[in-house]
């Protein structure tokens, strides 16, 4: 597996077209709603952070980061916590920047669905993040080769690709630092916090996959299936939808990274057969 940068790799990453219906969505990542939420939280985390101020272990600092509670950490190297009753994350720590530099994953999938056009996708993931090219592969093909996924529909089939210029998109696990470099490049505000998706470019922030979001109310792999369905349906042309009702499922195209708003943790387009979806939310 050979590294290379996505910013040198043919022109990527594209800019969002303003007059694209999917690119307009796309800028919904870094929409005023969901920004003034994670700024509450960081205002929350630092009423706290002063309680913990001056405290050590061992001579390492504590320090709680956005999305989870105080743990031991060097400078520049997060903890992952799994959120759901019955998952625990090991204490593996993984950095908050990289160089930008990525390894794609080997091999190709079968072609996954029932009909319509097929879409081919490679994967890639920042080198030293800790993360492993072809399990982060294997993890991405499951969620979309899965029954209740955007095949589905019956009308497109996707596939997994090794080489760039056979790939219609890319999906990258980078680094906070890196994806919030990489969305910005397209006019994408995310704060180092969520994923984005740019045109040919699926962007999870590593910090997300390994923390996910506080009350969830999900195992960790739940959540990790809906950021690859979320953003990957950006990339199918969906658009942001809302909570449909307390207690039902969420859409998986809601922005459940920020709230669930009454909803239930969701990964999947489609439930019990049938496409589940809630009201487009304008404008976001």
């Amino acid at each position: 597996m050979t590294p290379f940068s996505p910013l040198a790799e043919g022109g990527e990453p594209e800019s969002a077209d303003p007059t694209d219906p999917a690119d307009r969505a796309d800028r919904r990542a870094g929409d005023t709603r969901g920004l003034v939420r994670m700024r509450r939280r960081r205002r929350r985390a630092a009423l706290l952070g002063l309680v913990a101020l001056g405290a050590t272990v061992a001579g390492v600092a504590l320090v709680r980061s956005d999305d989870g509670p105080s743990v031991p950490a060097s400078a520049g190297v997060s903890r992952a916590h799994a959120f759901g009753a019955g998952e625990e994350a090991p204490p593996t720590a993984y950095p908050t920047s990289g160089s930008g530099r990525f390894v794609a994953a080997d091999g190709r999938s079968p072609v996954r669905g029932y009909g319509g056009p097929l879409r081919r996708y490679r994967v890639a993931v920042e080198e030293g993040t800790g993360q492993d090219a072809d399990l982060f592969a294997d993890t991405v093909d499951e969620a979309l080769a899965d029954r209740r996924s955007w095949i589905a529909s019956g009308e497109l089939r996707v596939q997994r690709v090794p080489e760039a210029a056979a790939a219609d998109f890319t999906v990258y696990l980078a680094t906070p630092a890196t994806s919030e470099r990489m969305c910005a490049e397209g006019g994408l505000m995310t704060e180092g916090y969520t994923s984005c998706r740019l045109p040919g470019q699926v962007i999870i922030n590593l910090a997300r996959w390994m923390d996910s979001v506080p009350d969830y109310g999900a195992p960790l792999a739940v959540y990790r299936t809906y950021v690859v369905n979320h953003e990957v349906g950006h990339e199918f042309g969906e658009e942001h939808q809302a909570c449909p009702g307390p207690g039902v499922p969420a859409p998986v195209m809601q922005q459940q990274t920020y709230a669930l708003d009454g909803c239930v943790a969701n990964a999947w387009p489609y439930v019990d057969g049938v496409r589940h979806e809630g009201p487009l939310v304008p404008g976001v």
